[in-house]
C-alpha cells in the first residue's frame, strides 16, 4: 500500500520549471530515498509535498486523500512532518521548548512520554534539555530537528539532507536513528540526500533526479550496483575509465 502517491508533478520558480513531470510512490512503512546533485529538484519535491510551494500541475495523494493545494499547517495535521535542509530549529528556545513546539497542535496527554522517547533516541539532547538551540553543535541541532518532527507523531517524515555538514561519525549515528524510527515506530520516510552511500544503505527503494526529472528508479540494493550510480554518486570507477574526466562521461539514462 502506498502512503504517498505523486503523479506528473510540475513546480515552477517564476518562469523556471524546477520539477518536470515527477511521479513517485512511497509505500507505507518504507524508507524511500531521492538522490541527485545540487539543483536536481529534490528539495523542491519535498517543499511541494509539505505545501510550502504550490505546484502548477499534477496530483499528490496522502493516505488516499488529495493534499494538493492545502496549506502547510493543514498538511502537517494529516501526519506529514518536514525536516528542512539547514535544520531551522528555534534558536533562542531551549531543546525542551523546541520539542514542545513540535507537539503544538496535539491535544492528547502523551506529550511528556513522547519527549522522553525522543531523549531515549537522542541521549545527547537530554543533557542539553535547558540549553538554547543556538548553542548546540550542527549534529545536535540535526538531532533536535528530527526529534521535534517526531513530536508530531508523523505517519510520514520528509528528511532533507540530514547528513549535511556532519562528521562521518554523526552521519552514521543519524542514519542509525532513521532506521530505528522506521523499524521501531513504523515511521515512513522520504529521504533526500546527496550522501548516496548513506541513503542507499538504509533505504528500501530509490529514485534518481536530474534537472527536475526522475531518470532512474529501483530498489536501493539494485541502485548500488548500477554503473551510473556507482560512478556519478558513489565515486567508483573502473580501471579503464580512471584517466577520463568525469564530466565527459555519458550517463546511460541520457
Amino acid at each position: 500500500m502506498n502512503l504517498l502517491e505523486i503523479n506528473n508533478l510540475e513546480t515552477y520558480y517564476g518562469p523556471v520549471m524546477a520539477i518536470r513531470g515527477v511521479s513517485l510512490n512511497v509505500p507505507k512503512g518504507s524508507i524511500v530515498t531521492l538522490l541527485g546533485g545540487n539543483g536536481a529538484g529534490k528539495t523542491t519535491v519535498l517543499k511541494t509535498i509539505s505545501g510550502a510551494i504550490d505546484p502548477q500541475k499534477g496530483t499528490i495523494a496522502f493516505a488516499g486523500d488529495s493534499i494538493l493545494g492545502k496549506d502547510p499547517d493543514a498538511i502537517a495535521l494529516t501526519g506529514i512532518a518536514h525536516v528542512p535542509e539547514g535544520r531551522e530549529v528555534f534558536p533562542f528556545l531551549t531543546v525542551d521548548e523546541n520539542l514542545k513546539m513540535g507537539a503544538f497542535t496535539r491535544k492528547d496527554n502523551d506529550i511528556k512520554a513522547d519527549i522522553d522517547a525522543v531523549y531515549d533516541y537522542f541521549p545527547a539532547l537530554k543533557t542539553l534539555a535547558k540549553a538554547q538551540a543556538i548553542n548546540l553543535s550542527g549534529g545536535q541541532q540535526q538531532m533536535l530537528a528530527i526529534g521535534r518532527a517526531l513530536m508530531l507523531n508523523p505517519k510520514l517524515m520528509l528528511l532533507d539532507e540530514p547528513s549535511l555538514g556532519l562528521s562521518p561519525r554523526l552521519v552514521a549515528e543519524i542514519s542509525e536513528i532513521i532506521t530505528r524510527l522506521n523499524r521501531e515506530r513504523g515511521v515512513t520516510v522520504l529521504l533526500v540526500e546527496q550522501n548516496a552511500r548513506m541513503a542507499l544503505d538504509i533505504g528500501h527503494y530509490g529514485y534518481v533526479m536530474e534537472v527536475g526529472r526522475i531518470v532512474m528508479e529501483d530498489s536501493c540494493e539494485r541502485l548500488k550496483s548500477a554503473t551510473d550510480v556507482q560512478e556519478f554518486y558513489l565515486g567508483m570507477k573502473d580501471e579503464g575509465v580512471r584517466g577520463k574526466r568525469r564530466w565527459k562521461q555519458r550517463k546511460t539514462w541520457r
